[in-house]
């Protein structure tokens, strides 16, 4: 955590690197909001349900991704058997905030639904997740391989590989990871979550992690990413379990790109957008972009 840029910082850094032009001093977000739509909202406050529901509303509510009759999947991440205070897994307010939003919103149903690392029962319950999502209404699964379906993925690693039906031919699709240290691409963010979504041999997949990560983003298109960074886990990621590893930004980020939001996530590591391998490389791919003034962020706070 040496090093650590702020969220102002990382604005003025990508403003230069998208522009050239040269900046005598910190520019706060919110005197670069701009009066059209904004395409990233970042959210602070003590009650993660509020942050996240805040966070919906004022990227222009879940009816701008979900409509009537929709069948909605919920990618959290669910892959340890970690309590939400370890900060392994995603916190189970903001999933079942999200099922509530998207039901509300006319969803025929929402899916919630993980390929666990540990034990999925364990990690299901643990977690906290599966009770908050039933609760909120959503239909919660383990995963299961016999709804794998070898899919061509394109990528330059990954040519074809399993992917699950029951999160990929859905109406709507929203990524909800947790934002974490990880000990081989540095943090594991939204795209990173992506492994949870396919079956087969994973391990083989790390081997040149940050291409198989841009690989997967290019393949899944999410109508909209929230990445849960209520608690973070900063150290021995992605299973973690020291509570001393776990720092509380109390901080949501929602948006519609995926380069943007794990560029920003890895501010919060004290990284910067070019520091992340799998960022620049989606970047150069065309699937998002780092230059986050360009999306018009909004920063609130809920009290």
């Amino acid at each position: 955590m040496e090093n650590k840029i702020t969220r102002r910082q990382f604005v003025r850094e990508v403003t230069i690197s998208a522009t050239g032009i040269i900046i005598s001093q910190w520019i706060p977000v919110s005197d670069l909001l701009a009066a059209n739509e904004s395409k990233m909202v970042i959210t602070h406050g003590p009650s993660p349900d509020k942050i996240t529901a805040a966070a919906i509303d004022a990227l222009g509510g879940m009816g701008r991704f979900v409509s009537k009759g929709d069948v909605v999947a919920l990618k959290p991440n669910i892959g340890w058997d970690r309590t939400p205070a370890q900060a392994a897994n995603t916190h189970p307010a903001v999933i079942q905030t999200l099922a509530r939003l998207c039901l509300e919103s006319g969803a025929k149903e929402v899916r919630v639904i993980d390929n666990t690392c540990n034990e999925p029962r364990r990690c299901y319950k643990r977690s906290g997740i599966q009770d908050a999502a039933k609760k909120a209404g959503a239909v919660v699964s383990y995963y299961d391989e016999r709804k794998d379906r070898k899919m061509k993925i394109g990528g330059q690693k990954i040519k074809e590989w399993p992917v699950n039906r029951s999160i990929y031919e859905v109406d709507c699709l929203i990524n909800v990871p947790v934002a974490k240290h990880h000990s081989l691409s540095r943090c594991t963010l939204g795209m990173k979550n992506w492994f949870g979504a396919i079956g087969g041999r994973r391990n083989k997949l790390h081997q040149d992690i940050d291409q198989t990560i841009a690989d997967l983003a290019a393949f899944f298109k999410p109508k909209l990413i929230v990445l849960d960074a209520f608690r973070i886990l900063t150290r021995n990621g992605p299973q973690g379990g020291n509570p001393k590893d776990v720092e509380h930004p109390q901080t949501i980020i929602a948006a519609t790109d995926q380069v943007a939001i794990d560029a920003f996530g890895g501010t919060l590591f004290g990284l910067k957008h070019d520091e992340l391998s799998y960022v620049r490389k989606t970047a150069e791919m065309g699937l998002g972009t780092f230059n986050i003034p360009s999306l018009n962020p909004k920063e609130i706070t809920v009290g």
